[in-house]
């Protein structure tokens, strides 16, 4: 069972809920301004199970984070209580060398109403509204153009860098999955050395002006476009970033 109100007030919520796509944009904007994307379990070697009640336990009772499977994991589960229709779906991301990445390596969401959405809060720095599940189709947000585009059978995530060029997001296909066949992939990512979520610790979340960062030993904040950087001097400052600046107490 999932407590909806508590949920709600988790992401500081209080607008109509009925499933439309009004309330769609609304609450997954929400979610990203007030959960952050984050692997603080994985350096502390605290398991991460695949499981919904897990996921809404740590999310909205600590108040708490988490990566791609626990948030949209918990998300799904919010977004059916309130009457979506919601599908797993898999996506591979690619490599910092190009190459794709492996199936199940990231959960998205598809949401139908009377057209398909695409929906995601646990990306990290990505579209802060779902996108409509339409190919070709530019959709402007807060600055930046996505789209969805054919790939090689399947479809990808694509964003408009700085300098105009457009990126590949991740590339999914529209295969229902289930929560547990992400468990394999999960267990991977907090524990294989070749994971990103085992090589440095992250906290990040989305603000009205941009995004901050914990990255390992230091704090990134981005307004409007303009980046700063501030060294952290010791685990005492960074637990006190991770409570002041994202609410998050380990």
């Amino acid at each position: 069972m999932i407590d909806v109100s508590a949920y709600l007030a988790r992401i500081g919520y209080t607008g109509p809920t009925a499933p439309d796509p009004e309330t769609l944009r609304a609450i997954h904007r929400a979610h990203l301004l007030s959960v952050p994307f984050e692997n603080l379990d994985i350096p502390l070697k605290r398991r991460i199970v695949v499981d919904e009640g897990a996921f809404l336990r740590k999310i909205v009772d600590r108040r708490r984070g988490g990566f791609c499977y626990e948030m949209n994991g918990a998300f799904a589960a919010l977004l059916r209580e309130l009457g979506f229709r919601v599908t797993l779906l898999s996506a591979r991301v690619p490599r910092e060398d190009g190459s794709e990445g492996p199936e199940f390596d990231h959960l998205t969401l598809r949401v139908d109403l009377e057209k398909p959405w695409l929906a995601d809060v646990g990306f990290g720095d990505c579209f802060l509204e779902p996108l409509r599940l339409e190919v070709g189709a530019e959709q402007l947000q807060d600055g930046r153009s996505y789209r969805i585009a054919d790939a090689d059978g399947g479809l990808e995530v694509e964003r408009t860098e700085p300098d105009g060029t457009w990126k590949t997001q991740y590339r999914f296909t529209l295969q229902p999955r289930r929560l547990e066949d992400f468990a394999p992939m999960c267990h991977y990512h907090q524990t294989s050395p070749q994971s990103p979520f085992t090589r440095k610790r992250v906290c990040s979340m989305a603000t009205p002006e941009g995004r901050i960062t914990l990255s390992d030993m230091k704090l990134v904040v981005t307004r409007n476009g303009k980046k700063e950087e501030r060294p952290l001097g010791s685990e005492e400052e960074i637990q006190t970033v991770l409570r002041e600046t994202f609410g998050v107490v380990l």
